[in-house]
């Protein structure tokens, strides 16, 4: 948990957000696309649009790009995405698991497979990684005027295992079962998050040197920065040291 945290603190410090803004409205909208081509445009019948809404909002997305954004789900004509997961090495034995949105799974393969080559990774089997990650509901949650006392009885009600306050985000974990319980209660309890999805997080971390460490997070980011990868995981160990270089 501390490792993916700090990871998240790393990012926002080093004002990723910002910088990519345009990256995470893409992958938005594609998450709002696919969620009315599979549920149709009514967020209210829809519970992953209204997910895909409420993502949208928390990274403040202009009403009229949602729009848009359900508008082109509910294009026929509109391209068909599919969604699909690769696994692989990156050097010194840190598992690298992506999830993608595609619309050409072979430019994304192949994409991949040269990312993985360029700082001598590899690409793995479909299945090979997935015994060293949980899949865990993550919610991303302005503090705000949040009385974190009574917060912390509410979402434990509704199954929350770890609550962190780092900064002003409190960063509440559910197991993946208890994802749809969570976002309920949220609603009932007015709280919108910043954001809120299905993570996969390492059980165990691999730690190794700083100058190695920095290699892994450059495979990292361009992974990120791939339009058909939608989330990039990992089990790399981010220690204090690293964290005060990154900075």
């Amino acid at each position: 948990m501390s490792g993916h945290n700090k990871w998240s603190t790393i990012k926002r410090k080093k004002g990723a957000l910002d910088a990519k803004r345009s990256k995470i409205f893409s992958r938005i909208i594609k998450e709002i696309t696919v969620a009315v081509k599979e549920g149709g445009p009514d967020p209210d019948g829809n519970p992953r649009l209204r997910l895909a809404i409420s993502n949208a909002k928390g990274a403040s997305m202009p009403k009229e790009n949602i729009t848009r954004a359900i508008n082109k789900g509910s294009d026929k004509d509109a391209a068909n995405y599919i969604e699909i997961t690769y696994e692989g090495y990156a050097p010194n034995g840190v598992a690298i698991y992506l999830e993608c949105t595609t619309d050409n799974q072979q430019r994304t393969i192949s994409n991949i497979r040269s990312y993985f080559n360029k700082f001598g990774g590899s690409l793995g089997t479909n299945g090979s990684l997935t015994f060293l990650f949980d899949r865990k509901g993550v919610f991303n949650i302005p503090k705000g005027s949040i009385n974190l006392d009574e917060f912390e009885m509410e979402v434990i009600d509704a199954g929350a295992e770890d609550i962190q306050l780092e900064d002003d985000m409190i960063t509440v974990t559910t197991a993946m079962e208890d994802f749809g319980t969570m976002m309920k209660k949220l609603e009932e309890l007015g709280i919108e998050p910043e954001n809120a999805e299905l993570q996969r997080l390492p059980k165990n971390t691999v730690k190794v040197d700083n100058e190695a460490a920095k290699k892994v997070l450059r495979l990292i980011d361009l992974f990120e920065d791939d339009d058909d990868i939608s989330n990039v995981f990992h089990n790399l160990e981010l220690t204090d040291e690293l964290m005060e270089e990154m900075e």
